[in-house]
């Protein structure tokens, strides 16, 4: 029995990055470094508000919602489109983007917003939605993302915010 136990302690020793590896299908470390490579590109991609509505008026521009189905039916940027990130597959994208990888895609999320009030909640600010949809944008091939910086207050008529 006490060799059973220590067997066991020693398997809960195991360090958790060892374990975590196991999945072939997860990548952490390259996620790691994606998102590393990612950064100094998305530094470049934040835009003003006034932009952001300039952009999106273009010919072939993509406003994309990465919000909860939900969340988007609630209220949204007029205009924009709804994928969940937690839908984002190769396919799914390519059948919300189309076929050019350079479409111009702008994004935004909850922390765009001051009114801290469903539909957009105010999350913290190291997990906005933003952070994960820019990285996964990138991460699967399209790099010609654009990326709300400002707060603004969805009560705003020039938001053009939709309520649901």
């Amino acid at each position: 029995m006490h060799r059973r136990l220590l067997i066991a302690f020693a398997l809960l020793a195991v360090p958790a990055p060892a374990l975590a590896q196991a999945n072939p299908q997860i990548d952490y470390p390259g996620f790691a470094a994606l998102t590393g490579d990612v950064a100094p590109h998305r530094a470049s991609r934040l835009i003003p508000f006034d932009r952001f509505k300039a952009e999106a008026a273009r010919p072939g521009a993509l406003v994309l919602d990465a919000r909860s189905k939900d969340a988007f039916a609630a209220g949204h940027i007029a205009g924009a489109v709804n994928l969940p990130l937690t839908d984002f597959t190769a396919a799914s994208l390519a059948a919300v983007i189309g076929a050019d990888p350079n479409r111009p895609i702008l994004i935004y999320c909850n922390n765009n917003f001051m009114n801290d009030a469903a539909p957009v909640p105010i999350k913290l600010a190291r997990l906005s939605l933003n952070i994960q949809t820019f990285i996964n944008l990138v991460g699967y091939g399209y790099p010609n993302v654009w990326e709300l910086a400002d707060i603004v207050d969805f009560n705003d008529p020039a938001v053009g915010w939709v309520a649901g």
